[in-house]
This record gives structure tokens, C-alpha cells and sequence, in this order.
């Protein structure tokens, strides 16, 4: 797919989006760190603006704004000196911008101009670091989800930490606002080879592969169709049974957020993991 070209320049190559995860993002407006990690959200809120600037280029927490959000990190940025932190500031101003529009105004609605508009910098800073609007809206996904999409303990090993994790993805899926990036990035991958590429091969292939091996543990020994214990779950009669039972419990969520754009409820999800988890 060919790259857009900018004032005669053309966008840089993909970035490496392993890097990004790794990065510190400050949350800013609606959503705290502790919020954001459970996808708590509440839209159209906004922090004050002193605050904001007051946070802004620093890798701890902030709340985060709407289209002022942008120019307070910016101003920030220029108060501190130093062209490294007005470049971060510009560049968490985008991330934060595309992020509050998406939800605002949905996949279609969101444009590189609205966002360049909201976060207070040109459109050539813009596509100085990203080619369009899936890719400021990928590496969001992937920031938000390193938190987000955190596993409820480092090496989790009972039925109880699945549990959590299940209930902790459809919080993310359902509510939180990484979570409608991850909508709109599914549906808009349906219809781009680029982006399907994109999100599959740097995100939910390796999402899947964590999530299954994390099962795996949590299930520990398994009874086999013949009764006998498996001491070690994993290929059975052709067929992993960590990677079976995963996509039992996180295909209907997907079905309830996408198809029937219905809540993804927590009395729903405890319904759901009775049927394949004990309590």
C-alpha cells in the first residue's frame, strides 16, 4: 500500500512497535492510571488545564482533556526546554488526541487534520512519525494494552487468575477507550490487508500466544477424554486445550462488543466462565 506523501516528503518506514510498549505514556482527561487499567471511562470529562500542563512530559500519571489537552502538554513541553520533551509533548498530545476523538467521533469521523487540530501541533509533525490515522491509533492499542491487558499476577497458576484476566478484558474491550481502538482497528482490518497485517503481526498474534501459555498455567493438570489426568496441558488428539478453552471464553465477548454491540456486563462474564471455569 503506498505511503502518503507529505509536502514532498514521505512518512518514515513502520516503527518498531515492540519499542513503543516500552515507552511511558501519562494518561491524561477522564481516565487515571488506575481507571484506565481496569477500562473505567467516562466520557466528555475534563481535568483542569493547569493541571494538565502541570503533568505533562512526564512519565507518571495526569488526567487526560479533550482538544486543550494537546496545547497544555505543548505549552508545558516549551515552559521545561529542551527540543527532546517539546517532541514527546507533541507526540503524547497526538497519541492522547486521536484517542479522546475516536471515541467522540468514531473511526470515520476521526482525520489527521481534526486530531493535528485537537493536539495543538501541524499536520507535518504529525507525519513526521506516523503514516495515518491506523498507525497513531495502533500504537495507542499497544501502550494502552501493556497496562490495560495486564495479567492479574506475573506467573499466574490457578483458575482465579483466568477468571480475573477474562473479567479484565471485557473491561478493556467493552469500556475502556483502547478498547474502542481495538473495534475500530478489528472492523477497519476487515477492509485492509495493511491494517489487518498491522494489528494481527504486531499485536494480537502475540496477545493470543501470552493469553494461551498463561491458560495453560492456569489449568495445570486436566482430565484427557479417557478419564486419565494430563499432567501437562497441551497438544491433545491434534488439539491444545488451553487455546480451546481461551477462545470459549473470549469469542463472545468479542460477539457481545462487535455483533451485538451489546455491554459486556460483569454478571454476563460470570455467567460465561461458570459454564467452562469453577469458582
Amino acid at each position: 500500500m503506498a505511503a502518503t506523501v507529505v509536502n514532498g516528503q514521505q512518512p518514515p518506514p513502520d516503527k518498531d512497535h515492540a519499542a513503543i510498549a516500552a515507552q511511558p505514556r501519562p494518561a491524561a482527561g477522564s481516565r487515571s492510571d488506575a481507571s484506565r487499567a481496569t477500562g473505567d471511562h467516562a466520557v466528555g470529562g475534563r481535568a483542569a488545564g493547569a493541571a494538565r500542563a502541570a503533568e505533562a512530559g512526564r512519565s507518571g500519571s495526569a488526567d487526560k482533556g479533550g482538544a486543550a489537552k494537546g496545547a497544555a502538554a505543548k505549552d508545558a513541553a516549551v515552559s521545561t526546554g529542551g527540543s527532546g520533551r517539546r517532541s514527546e509533548a507533541a507526540r503524547l498530545a497526538v497519541l492522547n488526541a486521536a484517542d479522546d476523538l475516536l471515541v467522540e467521533q468514531g473511526f470515520e469521523g476521526l482525520t489527521i487534520e481534526g486530531i493535528a487540530t485537537a493536539a495543538g501541533v501541524a499536520k507535518q509533525t504529525i507525519y513526521r512519525w506516523w503514516k495515518s490515522k491506523v498507525d497513531i491509533l495502533f500504537d495507542n492499542l499497544v501502550l494502552d494494552a501493556a497496562t490495560g491487558l495486564a495479567w492479574p499476577a506475573e506467573t499466574p497458576a490457578d483458575p482465579a487468575d483466568l477468571r480475573a484476566y477474562v473479567h479484565r478484558f471485557a473491561d478493556f474491550l467493552g469500556a475502556a477507550p483502547a478498547g474502542k481502538v481495538l473495534q475500530a482497528l478489528l472492523g477497519h482490518a476487515q477492509l485492509d490487508a495493511r491494517t489487518a497485517e498491522l494489528l494481527h503481526g504486531g499485536f494480537l498474534d502475540a496477545l493470543r500466544a501470552r493469553d494461551v501459555a498463561h491458560t495453560r498455567a492456569c489449568l495445570g493438570a486436566t482430565t484427557g477424554e479417557d478419564g486419565t489426568e494430563v499432567t501437562e496441558v497441551g497438544t491433545e488428539h491434534g488439539t491444545d486445550e488451553a487455546a480451546v478453552l481461551l477462545d470459549a471464553l473470549l469469542a463472545p465477548l468479542y460477539h457481545r462488543a462487535l455483533v451485538l454491540r451489546r455491554p459486556l456486563d460483569p454478571a454476563f462474564v460470570d455467567a460465561l466462565l461458570d459454564q467452562h471455569l469453577p469458582r
